[in-house]
């Protein structure tokens, strides 16, 4: 009964979705007094509020030409990454981070999540829907600042530049309410892309929603000499008012 036990509370722990959660301070910057963008990086369970450790990760600015320094914090006692950006110029401002790959022993596999923020600045709105150019990335088909809770969220899943279809899409509010689901089976949404890599998904609730399209794909060692598959995140994380 002890071993059933363990084994219902293992899973249970491990059974909701994993996801590197990228959040600035803000989505909109309309005046210098804003501009000054926070930005906090951890990899947690977002709705349920649990955190796991993370190594340092790279985060950077529209490609890997230019990058961000970090700083190493705490966040649900767990290490985590804080940054700063000060956006001086109009424009849409495409954010990413690339992490080191974690490895789940309950999963048996390793998770590479690479998230994506964008932010406008100063009225400037063109090219929100162009993308960066990375191997698994999610296109917003729906403005992705300026949205209200209620409004519908449209994505494109890409996977190296091609319309990634049937492709399960993992969705999490960040949950900083204090809200309480219904059942585990509530605490993480799943959509699947259609025949175009789309995907749709209503917010109901006001604050930052974390929409992860997995691939599984390739391979990786780990310390005990066996290779494990990777499952491969494409993320953005946007917020709703």
């Amino acid at each position: 009964m002890k071993k059933i036990l363990f084994i219902v509370v293992a899973f249970s722990l491990y059974a909701n979705a994993h996801f590197l959660t990228f959040l600035s301070n803000s989505d909109n910057v309309s005046n210098k007094n804003e501009s000054n963008i926070k930005f906090d990086i951890s990899f947690i369970h977002p709705f349920e509020q649990s955190g796991m450790t993370m190594e340092k990760p790279k985060l950077y600015l529209n490609s890997t030409k230019k990058s961000i320094d970090l700083k190493e914090t705490k966040k649900l006692e767990h290490k985590s990454w804080l940054a700063d950006y000060k956006i001086n110029m109009p424009g849409v401002y495409k954010f990413f981070v690339q992490p080191q790959p974690y490895f789940e022993p309950a999963e048996e596999k390793f998770i590479s999540h690479v998230p994506k923020l964008i932010i406008s600045s100063f009225g400037l709105e063109d090219g929100w829907d162009e993308p960066i150019g990375l191997k698994y990335e999610i296109i917003p088909m729906t403005k992705p600042f300026g949205l209200y809770s209620g409004n519908l969220f449209q994505g494109k899943v890409l996977h190296n530049g091609k319309a990634a279809a049937n492709v399960e899409v993992e969705v999490e509010l960040y949950n900083e309410f204090g809200l309480k689901a219904p059942s585990d089976a509530h605490v993480t949404q799943v959509v699947k892309t259609d025949d175009n890599g789309v995907f749709s998904f209503v917010m109901n609730h006001k604050g930052w929603w974390g929409f992860a399209a997995l691939i599984e794909e390739g391979e990786l060692k780990y310390k005990d000499g066996k290779s494990y598959p990777v499952e491969n995140g494409a993320l953005i994380w946007v917020k709703a008012y």
